[in-house]
């Protein structure tokens, strides 16, 4: 059983990246662009605005990096970095635990991003059509490629 669950992690970790990526872009799609019900139940955020309208930029191209696994580790750390900021200044003040503070997103979103960081971006990525570069180009496996794991 062990086996099988090790064989199939590549994929699991594509999947979870995959819709951590697309839920993390709706948000910023919601706030700059008003779909999906908009920016805090309606509307955009005001271009430019500090920190909104930056933290909906990032949403929206970090997510839609990792949604697509593109350069998977360094837009998951931005994102990380971005709901850490977004919890210690918005809803950590308020609260100290996120189910008392309405900071659960951004806690989970913050943490899933920061494995993401560790883990790579799975099966599935685009990253894996590139030609290999770093570690993988010197020989190195990367664990989290199907080709890599072996039975």
């Amino acid at each position: 059983m062990t086996t099988r669950l090790d064989q199939a992690r590549p994929y699991a970790v594509g999947l979870f990246r995959i819709v951590t990526g697309l839920l993390f872009a709706s948000h910023g799609a919601a706030s700059l662009f008003g779909v999906l019900g908009g920016a805090h139940g309606g509307g955009t955020v005001a271009a430019g605005t500090w920190p909104g309208w930056y933290a909906a930029a990032i949403q929206l191209v970090a997510g839609v990096l990792v949604l697509l696994g593109l350069g998977t580790r360094a837009a998951a750390f931005v994102a990380s970095g971005s709901m850490a900021y977004a919890y210690f200044t918005v809803h950590q003040p308020d609260a100290l635990w996120p189910l008392q503070n309405g900071g659960e997103a951004s806690a989970m979103f913050c943490w899933a991003f920061l494995l993401l960081v560790f883990t790579g971006p799975g099966a599935l990525a685009l990253d894996s059509l590139l030609p290999s570069r770093g570690s993988a180009a010197r020989g190195h496996r990367d664990e989290t490629r199907p080709e890599a794991v072996t039975a």
